[in-house]
């Protein structure tokens, strides 16, 4: 004691005093090293020699519209660094970006000199003037994606619900099913099919769901690609099976395949053609049959295909009557029950295929689930508008980056974000320096090390190649050159540096897995 009161700044802080801890396991001493750089993220160094070699992320830095005045302001790479780790590293909020802020290991994997705070990247974004972000996220989301569009691909639209719990710019109530009565925004995508890569998002009021809200956006991305680019096909529900939709494609002579909802015409059209017996097979269970319609409003006839399946297994129908519910069990001897589609499209191929196309579409649907759900898309919440799209596309190229270097990894498979992260992200990495040399160390924690091991492997592969291909072919960019390869991957065709494309035999044989 009198030695503390002697030279109390030689006291050892009760914070990094060694602890003993009581476990299951017995007595363990605990401490705090503060010293020692590690990040949760090791693997991130091979992610970051991704976007090296291919020059995303530096080019999506240069091109920031962020302009600061003050010189005390941080860097724009440290902000959109920060924003970039954020996303990746699966948050939701830009509170979470403080768990981040405690290791320099990620910041200096991706050439930051630091982790910003969450204040400065949401007063940082919020200078950013919407005209000239939108115009940047664009541009950066269709460079993310323009080199495979020039394989044949789907176009596939659809809308999705962001509920709101605040008092945000745009929360309106509109259709929500999962929390009806609930404000929201609404969120148009716009995708390359089975692929799951993101041409753009619009993000409107909640009250804005229909398909004549999320027309503009697609006119725009078709305007946006050049006719070697253009999609083979675009794909849509219901709510795009309508007239102004349909003619607007055919305006375009833009091929499209979309479902028609159950109005009256549609079903007396049912009715006819359940009596026929023409029906063809249309593949897993389903048989289908041509036939053509012309709908009040049309100004001409279209075809459709009509796909119907016979449901066999313990079926139960029920009616309320008078407050009562009534039902009964269906016998499969005495009555037939089938579920059905009507589809409306253009295309001359036969009803197998255009059958498969739409059944397709449903992957669409996994997309949206792990942006809203793995991703940040139902966060990064802010009260105005403009933030949130420009969150949203951010959202959407991250996951387009991580979409093709996961890809290269595996490209047998696609794999989510719940999937891929654990085994190419999570790792520890403890950081030394010697001799102006810097080592990071791994720490593995997942149980399939030999798996995370051949994905690496494949990466660097890839990369080594581009790169010794990259002072021989200055024509293309050497990100154009590595989406030719991963494709070449996929599809397990030859690859030819940088030429053209790897030939592919189908519409759609470049979206297998």
């Amino acid at each position: 004691m009198g030695e503390e009161e002697k030279h109390p700044q030689k006291a050892i802080p009760a914070a990094v005093q060694a602890m003993i801890v009581d476990t299951m396991g017995g007595h363990v001493q605990v401490s705090w090293d503060a010293e020692s750089a590690v990040t949760p993220f090791g693997q991130l160094v091979f992610f970051a020699e991704f976007l090296e070699v291919s020059g995303l992320f530096d080019a999506w830095v240069e091109e920031s519209p962020l302009i600061y005045n003050s010189p005390n302001a941080p860097k724009n790479r440290d902000v959109l660094g920060t924003w970039n780790l954020s996303i990746l590293a699966g948050h939701r909020r830009y509170a979470h970006v403080t768990a981040l802020r405690n290791g320099g290991v990620s910041s200096q994997i991706l050439g930051m000199s630091k982790i910003v705070s969450e204040d400065a990247l949401r007063r940082a974004l919020g200078k950013i003037p919407e005209a000239e972000g939108t115009e940047w996220m664009r541009k950066h989301l269709f460079k993310s994606v323009a080199a495979a569009c020039h394989t044949p691909w789907i176009l596939d639209i659809d809308t999705t619900i962001k509920p709101l719990f605040g008092h945000q710019e745009g929360a309106e109530v509109g259709y929500n099913p999962h929390k009806p009565g609930r404000p929201s925004h609404a969120y148009h995508a716009y995708w390359i099919g089975n692929l799951r890569l993101l041409l753009d998002v619009e993000v409107t009021t909640g009250n804005t769901t229909a398909s004549n809200d999320a027309q503009p956006g697609l006119n725009r991305v078709l305007d946006a690609l050049s006719t070697e680019q253009r999609p083979y096909l675009v794909r849509g529900d219901c709510g795009f099976g309508n007239d102004a939709v349909i003619r607007e494609m055919e305006s375009r002579q833009q091929p499209y395949l979309f479902k028609l909802r159950q109005s009256p015409r549609v079903k007396r059209m049912l009715q006819r053609a359940f009596t026929q017996r023409d029906w063809r097979d249309a593949g897993q269970g389903r048989e289908g049959r041509e036939d053509q319609i012309q709908l009040a409003g049309w100004q001409q006839s279209r075809r459709v295909v009509i796909l119907r399946r016979l449901l066999k297994e313990n079926l139960i129908a029920t009616r309320e009557e008078k407050g009562q519910l009534e039902f009964a069990f269906v016998d499969r001897r005495q009555t037939k029950v089938y579920e059905y589609a009507v589809l409306v499209t253009d295309i001359s191929e036969g009803i197998l295929s255009v059958a498969q196309l739409y059944r397709d579409r449903a992957d669409a649907e996994n997309g949206f689930d792990e942006l809203k759900n793995q991703w940040g898309w139902g966060g990064y919440t802010t009260r105005d508008l403009a933030r949130c799209r420009l969150s949203a596309r951010a959202v959407g190229l991250i996951y387009n980056w991580w979409s093709w270097y996961t890809r290269l990894a595996f490209p047998e498979i696609r794999k989510e974000a719940i999937t891929s992260r654990p085994l190419l992200l999570s790792a520890i990495g403890r950081s030394t320096k010697h001799a102006g040399q810097t080592q990071i160390y791994l720490t593995p924690m997942h149980a399939a090390q030999k798996k995370v091991e051949r994905g690496i492997e494949n990466i660097r592969k890839g990369l080594r190649i581009v790169r010794q291909t990259a002072e021989q072919y200055l024509g293309r960019s050497p990100w154009t050159r590595l989406v030719g390869y991963i494709i070449a991957q996929i599809t397990q065709k030859p690859w030819s540096p940088p030429g053209a494309f790897p030939a592919l035999a189908g519409p759609y044989l470049l979206f297998l897995g």
